[in-house]
């Protein structure tokens, strides 16, 4: 094959694969920009190969791919601290009033980002044993190498992973269910009732807040319950919502300025984890309902 020949066949065997690779990345990442970058990374790595020699250019690409994804997962774990806009999640904030959205496109979309907020709480190799092989087949003895595991540890990475995303919110009466628990927490703290805040909070449950310049963490019920009656106390209003598929709500003050948006998932009846945004740049440019304004 002349050099020009070879280079054509590479350059037309990658775009073929491209939209899968991207998928693949995306999933593992959570980021577009991320996502674009290790595809990028594994087409530079792939020009400089004799495409000849691969014998599955698909599973050599995807592996390529899981690697550079998996350096990069581990890298944002290595950080202690990182800027709030690098690391926070976009915000899918939409009306659950009264049972909204009735748009199911709307709520499909938050449906999807949840799943990457729950992806995001997985470690990286239970997130990439989970990708491959649940969502795109990849087999486990391909997967093994990439984490650096055996076979039989890439699967019980997977499983592990499967068992905390079937906590993912669904579209159905489960919503409701966890509709009712963040709206008795809610209600709680805004009642200073601290043991009504504990009856619905897991023991180890987190709560992560995003600011201007990074995140804080609480955790434990104790901890998690001072914090909302002391941040219920400085609300004028607080409007239901869906954040990233998760029951939510929408802080304001009595004057029509945002305080802070609010997810919660909510496992056997008991809040989990609390992710909250409270960077006023970041609420400023958000369409949020419930304005009391």
């Amino acid at each position: 094959m002349a050099a020009s020949d070879s280079d054509e066949f590479i350059t037309e065997t990658f775009r073929e694969q491209r939209g899968r690779l991207y998928g693949v990345a995306y999933r593992l990442l959570g980021s577009s920009a991320d996502a674009e970058d290790a595809v990028q990374e594994a087409w530079l790595r792939f020009a400089r190969q004799d495409a000849s020699s691969i014998d599955n250019l698909g599973g050599w690409l995807t592996t390529v791919v899981g690697r550079v994804c998996i350096d990069m997962l581990r890298s944002r774990a290595a950080r202690k601290e990182v800027p709030f806009q690098n690391e926070m999640p976009e915000l899918a904030v939409i009306d659950d009033a009264e049972g909204a959205p009735e748009d199911e496109a709307l709520l499909a979309d938050s449906l999807a980002a949840a799943m990457l907020v729950v992806l995001d709480t997985l470690s990286p190799a239970e997130r990439l044993s989970f990708v491959l092989h649940d969502m795109f087949a990849v087999p486990f003895e391909e997967i093994g190498p990439i984490v650096g595991k055996s076979t039989n540890a890439s699967k019980m990475l997977a499983s592990r992973a499967r068992r905390k995303v079937r906590g993912a919110p669904r579209p159905d009466g489960q919503r409701r269910q966890e509709r009712a628990i963040v709206d008795a927490f809610l209600a709680a703290a805004r009642n200073g009732d601290f043991d009504g805040l504990l009856r619905v909070l897991d023991p180890n449950v987190t709560w992560h807040t995003y600011g201007a310049h990074g995140v804080d963490v609480i955790t434990g019920a104790t901890e998690v319950a001072a914090t909302a009656q002391r941040r219920a106390r400085a609300t004028g209003r607080a409007h239901p919502v869906l954040v990233n598929g998760m029951p939510g709500i929408v802080a304001w003050t009595a004057t029509g300025k945002p305080v802070g948006v609010l997810a919660c998932t909510v496992v056997a009846g008991r809040i989990v984890q609390i992710v909250s945004s409270r960077d006023p740049q970041r609420l400023a440019r958000m369409d949020l309902p419930g304005s009391p304004g």
